[in-house]
């Protein structure tokens, strides 16, 4: 375990960071890399989660006429407020209860 002294925390500090500008050793670039597969892996589990939230989960209709007779039957049931879109992930139509931006 290592010291909790003051003096102690800056010589590791220091020479940590000598570590990274030396170039002999390769911390930094490991260091870097790490980081850049991390955010990759951040940024396709993201991708991931709104592929699933925006397309995945709902119910694909093959033409705007099919979603809009999905629209004309919920409102025959008393769900109104509806709206379809087209899908950039899947090409399909969707309904939305959201108004169009």
């Amino acid at each position: 375990m290592g010291s909790k002294k003051r003096s102690a925390r800056e010589k590791q500090k220091m020479a940590f960071l000598a570590d990274l500008g030396n170039e002999d050793t390769g911390v930094s670039d490991s260091l870097f890399a790490a980081e850049d597969k991390r955010r990759d892996r951040m940024h396709a589990k993201h991708e991931e989660a709104l592929r699933y939230k925006s397309c995945e989960r709902k119910t694909r209709y093959n033409s705007r006429l099919e979603a809009q007779d999905a629209i004309a039957a919920c409102a025959a049931h008393g769900r109104g407020g509806l709206a379809c879109y087209k899908c950039s992930w899947c090409g399909g139509w969707h309904l939305t209860s959201h108004p169009q931006r």
